[in-house]
C-alpha cells in the first residue's frame, strides 16, 4: 500500500455517493474526506452513512474538514462554541487521522449561510487565528491544518499567504492542505506563475493536497477578465493534473490526496463517469510518485500538550470591520458603489488596504456574498 492515500470528499449526499459507489466497490479509495459540520443541521444520520464513515474510521483513514467554524470572526459566537462541542462529541466516536479547516471568516449572520472572506494579514489576525487553532485542537486531540485561500483582493495578499498560512499552523504544531485548484485560481486571477506561487509556501507542513474542478465568472469591471472560482462543479483542469505530478515529489510528509466535487454537478451519468476517471487518474499520479522510504513519524504534527485559554480571545475592531464589509459585499449594487461605501468606513486606510483591491476581485466578492446570503453558492 502506498504512504499517500488516494481519498475522496464524501458527504451525505446521493450524487457523490453514486458517483464513488463503482471506485468503492472496486477499492480503490483509500480515505475519505468527511466534511463533518455539514451534518450539524440534521436530527439523524442514516446508519448506512455511518458505517461508512465508521468503516473509514477503524483503519484510521478518516480524515475531517471543516466549513463552517469561521475561524478569523472577530467575536466569539455561540455558533463557534457549539461547533466545538460537536466536535469534540463526534471525536470521541470517530477516529480522525486529523481535522482541517477553511482559512477566512463567514460573512452573514446565519451561522450556516456565508462567504469564507479573508482577512488582513496582521500579527493581531495570527493571534485570533493561533487561539482558535488552539480551540480546535482541544476539541478532536489530533493534529490541526488549514487550508489555503482560492479568493484574494490583491496582489500582495496572494505572496503573503504563504508565509501567514505557515505562521498560524506553527502554534499548534500543524499542518496545510494544498488546494491545487485554489493555487490554479491564483495563477489566473493575478497573472502569476504556478512555480512562483509555490515557491511562497512551506511545502514539508503539506500533509493533505486537493484536487477539484471549477467555474470563471465575467466581470463588467475593467479589464473585463473571467475570474476563476473554486466552486468544484467542474471536472479537473488538465493544469490542475500537472501540478498534482510537479507538487508530490516536493511534499515530503503528504499523507492524503483528495479528490473534491459537489453533489450538485454530479446529478448525471456522464457527470458521474468523468468523476470516476479524475478519480482513477489522480490516483495513477499517486501511485507513480509515491515514496518508498520510511513512514511520516506519527509525531511530525502532533497535538501540542496544555490546554487554550479559558477565554476565547476576541478583537472589537476587526469585528466592526467584518461587519462593514459583510454589510458591503451583500448590498452594494455596483463596484462605483462598494467602493465609496469602503472609503466611508473603518476599512479606509486600515490593515485590510482595500485601496489596493483589483476592482474585478471586489466584484467578484459581491456576487460571491450576495448570492449565499439568497441561498446559493
Amino acid at each position: 500500500m502506498s504512504e499517500i492515500y488516494s481519498s475522496i470528499a464524501c458527504n451525505l449526499d446521493t450524487h457523490i455517493l453514486q458517483a464513488a459507489l463503482p471506485l468503492f466497490e472496486q477499492e480503490k479509495v483509500e480515505a475519505i474526506e468527511w466534511s463533518f459540520d455539514t451534518l450539524y443541521r440534521f436530527d439523524e444520520v442514516p446508519a448506512w452513512f455511518t458505517d461508512l464513515v465508521s468503516e473509514f474510521s477503524s483503519h484510521n483513514r478518516l480524515v475531517g474538514h471543516g466549513v463552517y467554524f469561521s475561524l478569523f470572526s472577530g467575536k466569539w459566537s455561540t455558533g463557534q462554541q457549539e461547533w466545538l462541542d460537536k466536535l469534540k462529541k463526534l471525536s470521541g466516536e470517530y477516529n480522525f487521522d486529523h481535522i482541517t479547516e477553511h482559512f477566512g471568516f463567514m460573512t452573514g449572520e446565519d451561522f450556516h449561510k456565508g462567504a469564507p472572506i479573508g482577512i488582513p494579514l496582521t500579527s493581531r489576525t495570527l493571534a485570533l487565528g493561533n487561539d482558535r487553532l488552539r480551540r480546535i485542537q482541544d476539541a478532536c486531540q489530533c493534529p490541526v491544518g488549514l487550508e489555503n485561500l482560492a479568493f484574494s483582493y490583491s496582489i500582495d495578499e496572494v505572496r503573503k499567504h504563504g508565509t501567514f498560512l505557515d505562521q498560524l499552523v506553527e502554534s499548534v504544531n500543524g499542518f496545510i492542505i494544498l488546494d491545487l485548484h485554489n493555487l490554479y485560481c491564483q495563477v489566473h486571477n493575478f497573472n502569476i506563475d504556478f512555480a512562483d506561487i509555490l515557491r511562497l509556501y512551506p511545502l514539508n507542513k503539506v500533509r493533505e493536497i486537493h484536487i477539484s474542478g471549477g467555474s470563471w465568472e465575467d466581470t463588467m469591471t475593467p479589464p473585463h477578465m473571467p475570474v476563476r472560482r473554486d466552486t468544484h462543479d467542474e471536472s479537473v483542469p488538465e493544469a490542475v493534473f500537472e501540478y498534482l505530478g510537479k507538487v508530490i515529489p516536493q511534499c515530503p510528509n503528504l499523507k492524503f490526496v483528495v479528490l473534491e466535487q459537489m453533489g450538485t454537478a454530479l446529478a448525471t451519468p456522464a457527470s458521474q463517469a468523468a468523476f470516476q476517471s479524475d478519480f482513477l487518474r489522480m490516483d495513477r499520479i499517486v501511485k507513480s510518485l509515491a515514496r518508498k522510504s520510511l513512514p511520516i513519524p506519527a509525531h511530525l504534527f502532533a497535538p501540542l500538550a496544555g490546554r487554550a485559554n479559558p477565554v476565547p480571545l476576541e478583537d472589537p475592531d476587526l469585528h466592526k470591520q467584518q461587519m462593514q464589509l459583510s454589510h458591503i459585499l451583500e448590498t452594494a449594487a455596483n463596484v462605483s458603489e462598494a467602493k465609496a461605501m469602503l472609503r466611508s468606513s473603518d476599512l479606509h486606510n486600515s490593515a485590510w488596504e482595500v485601496e489596493n483591491w483589483a476592482p474585478y476581485m471586489l466584484e467578484t466578492a459581491m456576487a460571491i456574498a450576495q448570492k449565499w446570503k439568497n441561498g446559493f453558492v
